[in-house]
């Protein structure tokens, strides 16, 4: 390197260094947080239907979580008939639900 082009580049860094970085602000965002949709006991088909709508709802707000995931999450929100249904429809599938 010629003489000329490092005095040049440490003119540039001593400039540089004068300056103080700016600062990159990260956008405010909110983290919404929803009510998990209530438990769903199996005994009312048309009950069913409203239900399922909220969890669908609800899940598109986790689009990055898996379907094993998903599957395993609304069975704790099952209670009497519906979570015997999942419990058995689980030991029969080995888990393997999705």
């Amino acid at each position: 390197m010629s003489r000329e082009l490092i005095q040049l580049v440490a003119e540039g860094v001593t400039r540089a260094q004068q300056y103080p970085k700016p600062r990159l602000e990260r956008p405010q965002v909110a983290r919404l947080k929803m009510k998990n949709p209530e438990s769903f006991d199996g005994k009312s088909t048309t009950a069913f239907n409203q239900w399922w709508e909220l969890v669908t709802l609800f899940l598109t707000f986790y689009p990055e979580t898996g379907d094993q995931k998903k599957i395993a999450w609304v069975g704790t929100l099952l209670t009497d008939t519906a979570l015997v249904w999942h419990l058995n429809r689980y030991c029969e599938l080995k888990g393997n639900d999705s």
